[in-house]
This record gives structure tokens, C-alpha cells and sequence, in this order.
């Protein structure tokens, strides 16, 4: 595509519509998208490209710009990251621009603090150098401002992996199978995929690699009562199932009605036929208390700052902040007092985030040891073994991009005493 063809005037006014950030940029996004009805599939690709690679590297941008604008910022970005030249840019430019452009391009990054060089603000840099050291936190950020990988999960219900993978190889995908997750494969592009046969016929979901694990810490058996706490569109509720043959019974609790809509058509697919979805109040509903010490197995992938997805969403660093992580394990600590009375005696609790950080993880699991004797800590490594998945994090399951290739999560297996 020649340059004075792209269209970046579109993505400019993109990128002035979700700068504000009042809600998810994905969000935003896909309303400028029904709102410029006109765009090419082409033309989308390059305003989504910019987009998110401007909110990926926003910190270190703005900084180079010095006096950023979102017309600035999309300059900077193909400067910069895409690494065009003064000869291709030239015609893009105006007036002032011509001696902005090699300045923003001679920018040293490598004088700036580290939360500028990692593209964060000032008090997650903080938090990652205290957790990390600089030299894994400069790995893990880079890691978590690359894209990441389409991760598939195989529906074992209706397929079988080696099977799919020789499917989509033939059709020119180029997959390969993930390294941990035994039902998990990586696509090496990112092909549209909603209306292909297999996928439409319920052979595969799209699920992180480290969202599939989840379910094996759980590792479900035939028959059992299990319950997924905070079900949202389902993804780790469905691969559940499947652990369970689709026997025994699977509740899938949520309080947003919108997030257990999205689970009814990828159900209806899957041939799963052990799983009611319940829309809940909180985390105390009564439907919840009616079946209190009845559960073999429960999941609360809690809700989180989220911030081991940043590959994926690139503006919760820009949304997130101290307060905002506060209030969250407030709700995290309650979430899982209130799931952890539906454990039977002898049954499992797994608690889960996809945060990088201490207070949403292992924090509020050794506070809830300490006030909840009859659980103790399962080695998360052992559990994975005993399912012929080599990986050991040590007794959390404790995953990062720049380590596994998979989004940023933590887990932790709790036992309830017989």
C-alpha cells in the first residue's frame, strides 16, 4: 500500500475519539468502526493498528513529542515504531511538522526514567521494580507491549487436536500446538475466524494458552457438582465441561447479564449439555448459599485490574491506578470468602486473576488462609504433573508473556479439609 494512500487522517480522528478513554478503547473503537460504516477491511486494519500501537507505547510517545496531539502521537508512532523515513513522510506532514519529525525520531529513549522506557505510569513502574527487579521487568514489559498470539482451545467433545491442527495447516494457517495446554493451538497469524466451518460447528473457542490452564488446576472429574464463580462469556466454564465429558453438573454464576449472553451461542456449539448458567445479584445471592457445602470443585477467576492482559488491552495501564487496585481487592477478598462456603469437605477452590500484582494475588490468598483453617494450599505444579503438564512455577501457578507466551495470570489451588 503507498504511503499517501494509508489513511491516516481516519485514524487520526480515531485515535481523537478514544484518546479520553472514558471507557475500553476496544469499545471505542468498534463504535468509530459502525459510525464510518465506508472503511475497507484494509483501511480498519490500519486505523486499529495505529490505535493500539499509539496506547501501547503512549508513555514513551507523549515524551517524545514533547507537546503530543493525537495528530502528533500517529506521526510518532509510524516514526518511531513502524520506522518510516523523512522521504515517506514528507507528504503527510504540515507546516511545523517537517522540524518535529526528526527530532521525535532522534529522541533517546534510553535517558528517560524506567516508566517511560517501559511505557507505564510512574506507580505501576514502582510496583514492577519492587516485584520484578529492573532487568525482568524490562523483559516482561517489552513482552507485554508486543501483540499477542491467537491461542485456539479444542473442543475434545467434538474433535480432537492433532486432527484440527492438520485441518487448518491445510488451510494455509499455520498452527502449531501450544506448549503446555494438552487441548490448546497457536495460530501464527490472525485469520478471521467467526464464520469458518470448524469453528462454526464447534471444534475450537479462542482462549488465551494460560486461560486453558486454569481448568486443569481445577481438573474436574466425571459427575461432580462444579461451580464456575465469575463465569463472564464462559471460556474457561466451557473447556470445564469438557474436562467433565459433559456429565455431572456445572453452574455458571455471573452478575452480568450481558457476559452470560455471550456464553448461550458458544454453548449452544460446544455440545456441552451439564451447564446452567445463573445470573446472580453479588457474590451473596441466595442461589449461591442454597447449595453451600454441596460443591466438589470451585473457580473464582476473580474480577481483576487485569494487568497481565496487556498484550491484548492496551489502555488498562492507562485506566488503572493505586485506588482503583484498592477497591478491587476489597471485592476480591469477599468474592472468595462468599465461593469458598460452596466447597464440600475434601473439595477444591482454585482463586485466579490475571494481575501481575502481589495485592490481588497472593496477598489475598494467604489473608484468606489465615481466616479459613480448613483450606490448605495444594503445590500448583504438583496438581499440573499429576495431568502430564510439565510446568512448574512453584506452588502458585504464576504465568507472564515474557516467560511462557501466554497473558500474565496467577493461580491458587486450596483444598478443603475432609
Amino acid at each position: 500500500m503507498a504511503h499517501n494512500s494509508l489513511p491516516l487522517e481516519t485514524a487520526i480522528t480515531a485515535l481523537r475519539s478514544i484518546l479520553p478513554l472514558e471507557a475500553p478503547a476496544d469499545v471505542l473503537l468498534s463504535r468509530f468502526f459502525r459510525e464510518h460504516p465506508l472503511l475497507g477491511p484494509k483501511d480498519r486494519a490500519f486505523v486499529a493498528e495505529l490505535v493500539f500501537g499509539v496506547l501501547r507505547n503512549l508513555r514513551s510517545l507523549d515524551t517524545a513529542c514533547g507537546k503530543p496531539t493525537p495528530r502528533l502521537l500517529a506521526i510518532a508512532w509510524l516514526v518511531r515504531i513502524q520506522g518510516m523515513n523523512m522521504r515517506e513522510l514528507a507528504p503527510l506532514l504540515r507546516g511545523p511538522e517537517l522540524d518535529q519529525v526528526p527530532e521525535i525520531k532522534a529522541f533517546d529513549l534510553d535517558s528517560q526514567p524506567l516508566a517511560v522506557q517501559w511505557d507505564v505510569p510512574d506507580w505501576l513502574a514502582q510496583r514492577l521494580l519492587a516485584i520484578y527487579g529492573e532487568v525482568a521487568a524490562t523483559r516482561l514489559t517489552a513482552a507485554l507491549r508486543r501483540g499477542a498470539p491467537l491461542d485456539l482451545r479444542v473442543n475434545t467433545i467434538l474433535a480432537k487436536r492433532d486432527d484440527l491442527l492438520a485441518t487448518l495447516n491445510e488451510a494455509g494457517m499455520r498452527a502449531t500446538a501450544t506448549p503446555y495446554s494438552p487441548v490448546g493451538i497457536r495460530l501464527a497469524d490472525k485469520p478471521a475466524l467467526s464464520q469458518y466451518r470448524p469453528f462454526l460447528a464447534g471444534h475450537f473457542e479462542v482462549q488465551d494458552e494460560g486461560s486453558q490452564l486454569l481448568a486443569y488446576l481445577v481438573a474436574p472429574k466425571r459427575g461432580e457438582m462444579v461451580v464456575d464463580f465469575c463465569a463472564g462469556a464462559g471460556g474457561k466454564t466451557l473447556i470445564l465441561g469438557a474436562l467433565m465429558h459433559s456429565t455431572g453438573r456445572l453452574y455458571a454464576f455471573d452478575v452480568s447479564e450481558k457476559r452470560l449472553t455471550k456464553l448461550k451461542p458458544r454453548l449452544k456449539r460446544s455440545g456441552l449439555s451439564n451447564i446452567t448458567p445463573q445470573l446472580i445479584s453479588n457474590e451473596n445471592d441466595s442461589r449461591i448459599k442454597r447449595l453451600a457445602g454441596k460443591i466438589n470443585r470451585v473457580l473464582v477467576d476473580a474480577p481483576c485490574s487485569g494487568l497481565g492482559t496487556l498484550r491484548r488491552n492496551h489502555d488498562l495501564k492507562l485506566r488503572q491506578n493505586p485506588a482503583s487496585v484498592t477497591e478491587l481487592t476489597q471485592k476480591q477478598a469477599s468474592i472468595l470468602a462468599a465461593a469458598s462456603k460452596l466447597v464440600k469437605p475434601g473439595g477444591r477452590l482454585v482463586y485466579a486473576t490475571c494481575s501481575l500484582l502481589p495485592e490481588e494475588n497472593e496477598d489475598i490468598v494467604t489473608a484468606f488462609l489465615a481466616l479459613n483453617p480448613r483450606f490448605r494450599l495444594k503445590n500448583a505444579a504438583d496438581v499440573l504433573s499429576e495431568q502430564k503438564i510439565d510446568l512448574n512455577t512453584g506452588e502458585y501457578l504464576r504465568l507472564n508473556p515474557a516467560d511462557h507466551g501466554t497473558d500474565g495470570f496467577f493461580a491458587a489451588v486450596l483444598e478443603a479439609q475432609l
